[in-house]
């Protein structure tokens, strides 16, 4: 599969949907974590979207999102491609 092809699969944005949703997730939970020292979902949303913070928060979020879903999903096509071609 060349690098258009997976670009075009709906499986390839499928996966990167998911699993940059899940990335955002779990960092959100593990900073939380780190910072407040435990699960204090209300303090952790308050300071990060204080102060007009909540534009950049957003935005910094999706972008991890979109980024770490293409970077993972694109390797694991690929992967299942060089395997193919190895049968």
């Amino acid at each position: 599969m060349k690098f258009k092809e997976i670009m075009s699969s709906k499986k390839y944005w499928k996966s990167v949907a998911i699993l940059g949703f899940l990335f955002v997730f779990i960092y959100n939970i593990v900073m939380m974590v780190i910072d407040y020292g435990g699960l204090a979902f209300k303090e952790y949303y308050q300071d990060k979207m204080a102060d007009g913070k909540m534009i950049t928060f957003v935005v910094g979020q999706v972008l991890g999102m979109i980024v770490y879903g293409m970077i993972v999903s694109y390797g694991q096509f690929r992967r299942k491609d060089k395997e193919q071609l190895k049968k």
